[in-house]
């Protein structure tokens, strides 16, 4: 009988230590923020952080309405694709923080000239911009359980995830958003 209670202090011991946040992992292993970098799997619904090839932790995500085709304009609920920098991070009254990527960037703005040159979007549109990184509406964390693709275009984290990335990263912190 007693084995049996010790292999269950060892399981929760090891599922409870297995859960740790990106946080504790940088401060642990005294990992310098420029170091790190996020890639967004579109397709998988998924945010990793890795240091060099190392994948740190990941954490589900859901994307704009639109959540299969590379922005190509403002409005069209798509999340853009590439390789961004963070323009800023700042705590956000509704979404818990936001981090801003730099879209449009130069190549967003090649593609964007691209397609309207080849008449794919209207003479018209607009690029859009202000997208980012950020977390859902209080106590509507079942957005990424479900999988809800609600966003304009941004990539939307739980509250806790984004408040574990949000103090994880600096503004060094490169991001990838792949199909």
């Amino acid at each position: 009988m007693n084995h049996f209670f010790l292999l269950i202090f060892v399981f929760i011991s090891t599922s409870v230590w297995s859960q740790t946040n990106l946080h504790e992992i940088v401060a642990t292993q005294k990992i310098p923020k420029n170091e790190l970098s996020i890639l967004v799997d579109k397709s998988d619904y998924t945010l990793a952080v890795f240091r060099g090839t190392e994948k740190l932790i990941e954490y589900p995500c859901v994307l704009g309405f639109n959540a299969v085709d590379d922005k190509s304009r403002e409005g069209d609920g798509c999340t853009p694709e590439g390789t961004f920098k963070i323009r800023s991070k700042y705590a956000h009254k509704s979404w818990s923080y936001f981090i801003w990527i730099d879209y449009p960037n130069a190549s967003s703005w090649e593609k964007f000239k691209r397609r309207k040159a080849e008449g794919k979007i209207p003479s018209d549109a607009t690029i859009g911009g202000e997208v980012g990184i950020h977390g859902v509406p209080i106590g509507m964390n079942d957005l990424i359980d479900n999988k809800s693709n609600w966003t304009l275009g941004c990539i939307s984290l739980k509250t806790e995830d984004i408040t574990d990335l949000y103090k994880s990263i600096g503004t060094a912190t490169m991001i990838t958003i792949q199909p």
